[in-house]
């Protein structure tokens, strides 16, 4: 039986503690060194659990969101859903995870929207991206796979702005919002589906010029 890492534990038990603090001190050294005082943890320990600081605080938090997708996704009848209904179900879940953060959450994103958090933003979507794709066992290779999870990552974002603007605990114009993104997303699928089919049924424009330069028949060589 695998023991529980001590480490995690206090990075839970930190995370925690500043969920409270996060919606009205921000995501801010005061507010992590206040979770290390409510966790009961050594002064000084957010150093060794948050060398990063506050921006690794976010990140952990979003890691652990996109573990409960991956968990979320995993206990569905995936083989019995429809491609766009897996990808709702995944963004949902990533919504969901937020919980009763939502005032943390739009903290969270006014901090990475400082010069410092710039490049946390994207990689934290990519991340979550990566795993809904990754969750309903999307085999995409070369430019597809990035061009999907860029794709997706520009759902999750307008979505999350949506989402916490919604105050309406059915979250019902957010979700239609979703759905809406959702759906542009499938009409460009099926349009790059159409497209990569008509272009395989056109001429090889390597062989045309290769025609141009040597001819339709090859010079017989001199005996």
């Amino acid at each position: 039986m695998t023991k529980p890492d001590p480490s995690h534990k206090a990075r839970f038990e930190l995370l925690e503690a500043a969920l409270i603090h996060a919606p009205f001190d921000g995501w801010t050294s005061k507010t992590l060194k206040q979770a290390v005082v409510d966790t009961d943890l050594p002064t000084g320990a957010e150093e060794l659990y948050f060398p990063g600081g506050p921006l690794e605080l976010i990140a952990f938090w979003n890691a652990g969101m996109d573990a409960q997708v991956k968990t979320h996704m995993a206990e569905l009848d995936l083989a019995n859903m429809r491609i766009r209904d897996k990808v709702t179900a995944g963004v949902l879940a990533r919504l969901y995870a937020i919980g009763p953060h939502e005032e943390a959450a739009r903290r969270a994103l006014a901090r990475t929207a400082l010069v410092d958090g710039l490049s946390l933003g994207p990689k934290i979507l990519w991340a979550a991206s990566d795993t809904i794709w990754r969750a309903i066992n999307d085999r995409s290779t070369d430019i597809n796979y990035y061009t999907k999870r860029m794709t997706l990552s520009a759902v999750i974002s307008t979505s999350l702005a949506s989402w916490l603007a919604d105050s309406e605990p059915q979250k019902q114009k957010s979700r239609a919002f979703l759905d809406a993104r959702i759906e542009n997303v499938m009409q460009f699928e099926t349009a790059k589906f159409k497209a990569k089919k008509r272009l395989s049924t056109l001429p090889n424009p390597i062989e045309i010029l290769g025609t141009l330069r040597y001819g339709t028949k090859r010079r017989k060589r001199r005996g």
